[in-house]
């Protein structure tokens, strides 16, 4: 990796840093991923984050360690719609499993020097006998304590949920960690929902991608917007239960007022990290809007923009630009705005002739999987047409294949403006490519 890459890298972390300062972030840790050798790892990364000045509500999941004691205790369980069902002799023992693993969690914050709390801040009724189906120890969330919640978060602690409710005369409910999760995060209006599932990822290896959606280079979809989802959940009509709930919950909590709800894989070390200080993340975000979006680009947007043409440059398919061109060439340029960073660019210039020419399109390397480049192109061709252009043409040296698959043809230099003509050199040899009407 390159210096100027690193630093671009840093200036990501930093930016998020500034951004997401006070942040409140919910995150589900699922049974499997706490049992697992990096558990310990995504501890130190929640501390750090803490530690940093984000806010963290916690709610572990224990279905296997409820499992667990029940089969020792030789109390059968069934499930239905993905709900434990269990007699009212069982609730013992679901509940001290459920805090059993919470003090795991709490014990492992305590070995990174940072404090927790184990709440019952959960209110909960019986979920009863719906459709002649009796549901026995099993609950649904009737109220929230957000105001002893708040409390806990501003005197530096981080809260954490077993999934247990009580009602108002103190008899416990087995609760939904999942569903428990997307209602902390809508209830305290969360910057941001993380369910951390062990081994889970939608990827192109696992689910049928629908077109048009973009893939990061592992092969997984790094963001999808609501509407997205519902043409992903038809793309797959038999996906696992589990990723159909959570995307579900995470258009619930986004409609909510939830930010952004992401689905990151526990087997992977430093996923939490790189969610939410990269633009691209390591999982599958869920988002309302303002993720990714080309606007034009503005005065300040000048030093990301000479960096991402700088490789380019340097292998020849671009020319030199300076700071001095792009101010004076501020209105031709439009650029890919992805969280709040630059991360490609382009222009339009028009000449007297009526022509127009797109021209120093460049996207940075780490996102060029993400179909940025045709967007750009996409975009700048409708300006044209609305600025009635009666033609469009690009000149490139290295780049022809990519601008022949958009609809370019070759044509000749004679063809150009007498004012563009008057730049091209026999030393670069640029080839024209117009675009067929």
């Amino acid at each position: 990796m390159t210096t100027s890459k690193k630093a671009e890298n840093v200036r990501d972390v930093i930016r998020y840093l500034q951004k997401f300062k006070n942040a409140l972030l919910v995150i589900y840790l699922d049974d499997k991923t706490i049992s697992s050798p990096l558990f310990s790892s995504h501890i130190r990364d929640i501390a750090l984050l803490h530690q940093a000045g984000l806010h963290v509500v916690l709610i572990p999941g224990a279905r296997r360690r409820i499992d667990e004691v029940l089969k020792n205790a030789g109390i059968n369980w069934t499930y239905n719609e993905n709900i434990r069902v269990t007699t009212p002799d069982a609730m013992p023992l679901i509940k001290m499993a459920a805090f059993d693993v919470s003090n795991t969690v709490m014990t492992s914050l305590a070995a990174n020097n940072i404090t927790a709390v184990i709440g019952n801040w959960v209110r909960a009724r019986g979920r009863g006998v719906l459709n002649g189906f009796d549901y026995g120890t099993a609950g649904e969330i009737d109220k929230l304590e957000t105001d002893s919640i708040r409390t806990v978060l501003n005197d530096g602690f981080i809260p954490i949920f077993p999934c247990i409710g009580w009602n108002n005369a103190g008899h416990p409910y087995n609760i939904s960690s999942m569903l428990l999760a997307k209602q902390v995060a809508m209830n305290l209006k969360a910057d941001k929902l993380f369910f951390m599932m062990f081994n889970e990822e939608i990827n192109a290896q696992n689910y049928c991608i629908p077109d048009g959606f973009s893939l990061s280079e592992s092969g997984n979809i790094p963001a999808m917007s609501l509407e997205e989802v519902d043409s992903f959940l038809m793309e797959n009509p038999s996906a696992d239960g589990d990723i159909k709930n959570l995307l579900k919950a995470a258009q619930e909590a986004c409609r909510a007022g939830v930010t952004r709800v992401h689905i990151l894989d526990g087997n992977m070390d430093g996923v939490l990290p790189c969610e939410i200080f990269s633009g691209l993340g390591s999982g599958t975000m869920i988002y309302t809007g303002n993720y990714g979006k080309v606007r034009p680009m503005e005065q300040t947007d000048i030093p990301s923009v000479l960096a991402i043409m700088r490789p380019f440059i340097e292998s020849g398919k671009l020319l030199t630009r300076t700071e001095e061109q792009l101010s004076r060439d501020l209105a031709d340029y439009i650029v890919y705005e992805l969280d709040g960073g630059v991360h490609a660019c382009a222009a339009l210039h028009f000449y007297d002739d009526g022509q127009a020419e797109i021209a120093a399109v460049a996207v940075d390397e780490n996102y060029a999987h993400m179909g940025i480049g045709p967007k750009l192109m996409d975009n700048l061709i409708d300006q044209a047409g609305q600025a009635d252009a009666t033609s469009i043409f690009i000149m490139t040296t290295q780049t022809a294949d990519w601008f022949e698959q958009l609809g370019f043809v070759e044509d000749t230099i004679e063809s150009l403006p007498a004012e563009r003509q008057k730049l091209w050199t026999p030393q670069r040899n640029s080839k024209v490519f117009r675009l067929k009407k």
